[in-house]
């Protein structure tokens, strides 16, 4: 059986012979603790879980997605293609969010980028240096792309000189023309 553990008297801590039981919350202060602090925990993650995942995948903050993809500020992109050949040379403008320009592909372009855009990483970013490439040639296509993607400046240099860059290229078809059919956007 519990007995009182303590009163306060005037700074003196005795025993309390008429408390045969004590309250959790007296007996136990780390238990009261642990129960406060895990009703944070599960507040805190209801909040982030409210958040949907889209949202985490944006790279930075954006106008744009406060204006409704609206105005000057939403995501839009220039890419210029070369050599590429079959009709798909030529520089295209794209935005997204509504998706328009004069992209061949508009919607799909948009996907292409929405569906790589992860948390921390750069849709644009270049094949990683002393990558292990296989040593072949996808053809003499170039791009550049420039403009703004999720609240952040682009601009970014494609080609097709070995197999990590090919990967890179074809990642981002429809944006860039696929060149892996005969099919040429």
């Amino acid at each position: 059986m519990l007995h009182a553990i303590r009163r306060v008297e005037s700074g003196n801590a005795t025993r309390s012979p008429q408390t045969s039981r004590t309250s959790l919350t007296t007996a136990r202060p780390g238990l009261r603790r642990l129960v406060v602090g895990a009703a944070a925990s599960v507040a805190a993650f209801g909040a982030l879980a409210a958040v949907s995942p889209a949202a985490y995948a944006q790279a930075g903050p954006s106008r744009a997605g406060l204006a409704g993809g609206q105005g000057p500020d939403r995501d839009h992109l220039t890419v210029t293609v070369r050599n590429a050949g079959g009709g798909a040379d030529g520089t295209y403008e794209l935005y997204c969010s509504p998706e328009g320009g004069s992209h061949p592909d508009p919607r799909g372009a948009c996907t292409a980028l929405e569906r790589d855009t992860r948390w921390g990483k750069d849709v644009f970013a270049p094949a990683p240096e002393g990558g292990f490439c296989t040593m072949q040639y996808g053809g003499p296509a170039t791009a550049r792309v420039t403009g703004t993607w999720a609240g952040r400046p682009v601009d970014a240099t494609y080609d097709r000189r070995d197999g990590c860059s090919i990967a890179r290229w074809d990642r981002l078809v429809p944006l860039l023309p696929d060149m892996g059919s005969g099919k040429r956007r």
